[in-house]
């Protein structure tokens, strides 16, 4: 018996790790913003080492979309509404904020990479949970 739960046990941590495209805080977050027949794309690639959640906010601190994203693959939103729009990050424990923002046009395919290094922090500032989290 401690044989067979030793080896399902790595089976319940591995399970526990979400998708690429996984919306991890459905819950938590208002219903996803999408605008048909804009042709607009954001593509979000991860180069962390560690997974991450990145929401994309408009121009007002809006909410638009989030999604999970495992460490070294990408995901595309499509249907994009047009508007102005930075992304926020969770990585690990802490929450950023790019600096940038960033205009979508009809037909324009963005593609924003995230690569938290501490040297490059005039690129990104730490914002809280709430921050993240609010609607």
């Amino acid at each position: 018996m401690k044989n067979l739960l030793f080896l399902l046990l790595p089976l319940l941590v591995f399970a526990q790790r979400g998708k690429t495209g996984d919306s991890t805080f459905a819950h938590r977050l208002p219903a996803d913003v999408k605008q048909k027949g804009t042709r607009s794309e954001l593509l979000i690639i991860n180069q962390t080492d560690h997974d991450i959640i990145a929401l994309v906010r408009g121009q007002y601190d809006e909410y638009i979309r989030h999604v999970y994203i495992r460490t070294q693959e990408e995901f595309t939103f499509t249907e994009m509404p047009i508007t102005r729009f930075y992304v926020q990050f969770k990585a690990q424990e802490f929450y950023f904020e790019d600096l940038e923002r960033t205009v979508m046009n009809p037909g324009i395919k963005h593609s924003f990479e995230f690569f938290y290094d501490p040297k490059q922090q005039v690129n990104y500032k730490k914002i809280t949970e709430a921050q993240f989290f609010k609607p």
